[in-house]
């Protein structure tokens, strides 16, 4: 996973009253928890604005008032309204222990079917994982260039080393689908087969017939 660095300090009190107080003062009320005691701790927004409105998962190395761990955003409350970040919850990383996150998923490559007026159907934007912080990579990148139409691939089918994918394994993360307009891939192939052949017999018939006309004028 990617990795970013927050600096918080750790909160007096705990109550609404506080929460209030620090988010009125440009902070955003945070805990960290998974590896023993919980630590109630507060981060400026516009840091936690970075992190949280990005389309990347984040390993964080967290230093609170000197103490250093590491973690990962577990729970987001945002207000109703606003949408401005309201608490935050860290899960505690251990580099031994494995842990489930949301990885997102990513394309390379021009798929074949949509080459040929198919539609891209994305029906994962990403995939829970379960695996050590550091078999955990940054994005699950899949190379959708041989996709022809009517065809896509499945969780089964996609591997990472040392990371299992709890979502089930025969469901389809991105495929092709057909639309008007649409070359069906194989009639484009017998098309591209046919246009050969034909060009072969064309240049075999002009052989043909020069063999002929020399043959005549021989004779004469």
């Amino acid at each position: 996973m990617k990795t970013t660095q927050l600096s918080g300090s750790l909160r007096a009190n705990v109550g609404k009253k506080d929460a209030a107080s620090l988010r009125n003062a440009g902070m955003v009320p945070c805990v960290l928890y998974g590896q023993g005691e919980q630590t109630h701790f507060a981060v400026k927004q516009v840091e936690m604005n970075k992190i949280i409105f990005s389309p990347d998962v984040y390993q964080v190395d967290l230093d609170i008032e000197g103490k250093k761990s590491k973690g990962i955003v577990r729970e987001i409350q945002q207000h109703p309204t606003k949408d401005t970040i309201q608490h935050v919850d860290f899960y505690e990383l251990n580099d031994t222990k494995k842990v489930r996150v949301n990885l997102p998923v990513r394309t390379t490559g021009a798929a074949r079917g949509v080459l040929n007026g198919g539609r891209l159907n994305m029906a994962f934007r990403s995939l829970s994982c379960y695996g050590l912080p550091n078999d955990l990579p940054e994005a699950i990148v899949l190379d959708i260039s041989p996709i022809r139409i009517g065809q896509g691939i499945r969780i089964s089918e996609i591997n990472i080393p040392g990371v299992t994918i709890l979502d089930p394994a025969s469901a389809m993360v991105i495929s092709v689908k057909i639309s008007r307009g649409a070359v069906d891939d194989e009639e484009e192939e017998e098309e591209e087969e046919e246009g050969e052949e034909g060009t072969e017999g064309a240049e075999g018939a002009e052989g043909g017939e020069g063999a002929e006309k020399s043959d005549s004028e021989k004779a004469e």
